[in-house]
């Protein structure tokens, strides 16, 4: 069935290297981070600047405003038509990188030693004057990012009593030492011989294969978890380990010698949890590895090997993510696999795609993956709310773009969902085994811009989508982010799981991106699959009005991506839901007109907790107040004005809040375009509201 093109309120109304031709990585564009204003400077500027803004309405500064941002958008674009900006996470995936290439002797040769060299310097940098690392800006100190950041510059020779190696030893020593790190670091230290391996958790190789029929298989965890599982499951049952240089180990981390049972230090034997039950059986898979009764072990590794190999992109990725990446490397490099062979080759080529380098700073830092496909439909949609018409040149090669980046070919998602046909759209240049739902909505969005010529094309683009993206839907009506059904609880009491992120549920976040597209694509609330996926977001509606938002720091972000949902299948402003969460974003603007909401807002007990605004947050709450009806009050006004000030030099924003949300409580991200695209977006759409 054709799909119908609707105007609504928001949106306004280069071919991608072959799938059989894309042996290429494409260029990437340099990173445009300039040493303008920082907000803080823009604030102080703001009281000087005053008289003379007021001398010029602020409708007229809405469109000077938009007309600068629009422009100094359009030059972040490739040529091929995309846009990619840098996502930056914490340092623990510089050490990795640093940790394999020694694992692998790979730091023995000059061009890696250079990069290593390199990550030092940026591990260096991003140290704070309190000794430590955290998992956001602003935030504590982490007790795991700092051992890790830690032993990766010891092991690049930085000296035990260099004054930045103290304050950080002081720090992990008072925290408890490396015993008390997440299980993925721990099992980074046993690696390296710098941790005994029964500190960390047994993965037994006959669970990573076992068959669909039993309730515990890979393909009940998420597809993160899942592809970064199965290689670390073959570490831990060969067990290699390469030691560090002599005098070049953290030995001095340990403030005492790491008791024999501490994995299963604090566990209640007299309670009954899965937790518990994990936990015992991790003490027979022990016994087992001590005694060899280990049924099926080399069966298992071979095809444990073969899943991975299975598993790889032509472009040498792995999910398209750094950890499933270099587990997956270090896994063949234990079974056996040269470094010098093809398959290993193609994977260290797709890390150095993660690559930030900064040759002004000497320097280079890895992304924990790339957002090309997110960035341009944001960019699509941000650009067409501007004024720019949809069959504008760069708008069209944008979108030429997207359509040849759809996924045809089955990935993981297949395993529940057999008969769905493929056609989703991944987050990366090349993930063909995971595309994602919310990427795939946001696509479809802006296919409904684009040249007469493409229209065809685009047409089939989204029909096929959006088939794909319909059967992924849920049985409580909402959408996870990758597959179907990945939603079993237990799985997050799995010992190894002591960061609770093995699920992909659905989420209220990237349900309501799917109803946005929906109502923008002409579906009605009488769909059957519309009235599921309403009815879920409403019960996840919590009193005060707000939505929690699992990808996207937090409240503000969920809130916003269930407003925009609802309103785009025409609830209105007098709905009690969206009066609600309007009045919630309306009551949570700080003094200064601004918005910000800090990533300890997952902890339990300090939810919403705000912190200084950003103009990405403030971007996501104006646009939920223009959709709940609201561009005409006071609070939106403000929202736009804050943003009108913040405007830098070059006419867009920047940022250093972590506004994304990898793992909550866990690991976040800093989207480097997020306060490019968002504010242009969301000044466009209030300036049309106002119009109407």
């Amino acid at each position: 069935m054709g799909v119908v093109f609707v105007p609504i309120a928001g949106y306004g109304g280069a071919p991608r290297r072959g799938r059989g031709t894309r042996g290429a990585a494409p260029e990437r564009v340099p990173s445009r981070r300039k040493r303008g204003k920082t907000l803080s400077q823009t604030d102080q500027s703001y009281a000087s600047s005053l008289f003379a803004r007021q001398q010029v309405s602020h409708e007229q500064r809405l469109a000077q405003s938009l007309a600068r941002a629009r422009s100094a958008l359009l030059d972040l674009q490739h040529a091929e038509g995309w846009w990619n900006g840098e996502d930056e996470a914490n340092q623990t995936l510089d050490a990795q990188y640093i940790f394999l290439l020694h694992y692998t002797g790979l730091l023995e040769r000059p061009h890696y030693r250079e990069k290593a060299r390199k990550l030092g310097n940026w591990i260096r940098r991003t140290q704070r004057p309190d000794g430590t690392w955290p998992i956001y800006y602003g935030g504590p100190g982490c007790i795991s990012v700092t051992t890790e950041a830690y032993a990766a510059l010891k092991l690049l020779g930085d000296p035990a009593d260099a004054p930045h190696m103290v304050k950080a030893r002081e720090f992990i020593r008072a925290q408890g030492g490396p015993a008390k790190t997440r299980m993925l670091t721990r099992y980074q230290l046993a690696l390296l011989g710098e941790l005994d391996w029964s500190a960390c958790p047994s993965l037994p190789l006959q669970l990573i294969i076992a068959p669909r029929l039993t309730r515990f298989n890979i393909y009940e965890l998420s597809y993160w978890a899942r592809v970064c599982t199965v290689p670390l499951a073959v570490l831990a049952d060969v067990k290699k380990v390469v030691p560090v240089p002599e005098g070049r180990g953290v030995a001095e981390l340990f403030p005492a010698p790491v008791a024999p049972d501490v994995l299963y230090a604090g566990a209640d034997p007299k309670a009954f949890s899965w937790g518990n039950l994990f936990l015992q059986a991790d003490k027979v898979f022990k016994w087992m590895e001590r005694t060899g009764i280990y049924p099926l072990r080399s069966s298992c590794r071979e095809r444990c090997k073969q899943w991975i190999l299975d598993h790889q992109d032509e472009s040498g990725d792995w999910g398209g993510i750094f950890p499933a990446i270099a587990n997956s490397l270090l896994a063949l490099y234990v079974l056996g696999m040269d470094v010098d062979d093809e398959v290993f080759v193609k994977g260290m080529q797709a890390l150095e795609r993660f690559e930030w380098p900064d040759e002004a700073r000497d320097e280079t830092h890895i992304a924990p993956c790339v957002s090309p496909v997110w960035d341009t439909a944001w960019s699509v949609l941000a650009l067409a709310e501007s004024g720019l018409p949809p069959d504008d040149p760069a708008l069209a090669r944008a979108c030429d773009w997207l359509v040849s980046m759809q996924i045809k070919r089955k990935g993981d998602w297949a395993v529940k969902a057999p008969h769905v046909p493929a056609g989703g759209w991944a987050f990366q240049f090349y993930n063909d085994f995971y595309p994602d739902t919310d990427d795939s909505a946001v696509v479809m969005m802006a296919l409904t811009n684009g040249s007469p010529e493409s229209k065809d094309a685009r047409l089939a683009a989204i029909d096929l989508g959006k088939r794909w993206l319909l059967g992924l839907q849920n049985s409580d009506g909402g959408w996870g982010a990758f597959e179907l059904e990945v939603n079993q609880e237990v799985y997050n009491e799995i010992l190894y799981n002591d960061e609770k992120n093995m699920l992909d549920p659905s989420t209220v976040d990237v349900t309501g991106r799917v109803l946005e597209m929906l109502g923008l694509l002409g579906a009605s609330r009488e769909d059957p699959v519309v009235q599921r996926a309403e009815a879920y977001v409403r019960r996840e509606q919590e009193a005060d009005g707000k939505w929690w938002g699992r990808w996207g720091v937090n409240y503000i972000y969920g809130t916003w991506s269930v407003v925009r949902g609802l309103a785009a299948l025409g609830v209105g402003p007098d709905d009690p839901a969206m009066k609600a969460a309007a009045d919630w974003v309306e009551s949570y603007q700080q003094a200064d007109g601004g918005w910000g909401e800090s990533c300890a807002s997952y902890l339990p007990g300090r939810e919403a907790e705000p912190m200084d605004p950003c103009p990405s947050q403030t971007a996501w709450a104006v646009l939920t107040l223009v959709a709940a009806g609201r561009a005409q009050g006071t609070a939106c006004r403000r929202g736009a004005e804050w943003l009108l000030a913040h405007q830098e030099d070059e006419g867009l924003w920047s940022e250093e809040a972590f506004t994304g949300t990898g793992f909550p409580n866990a690991f976040y991200l800093r989207y480097h375009h997020y306060p490019k695209y968002f504010p242009v977006l969301a000044l466009s759409a209030y300036r049309n509201a106002l119009a109407r």
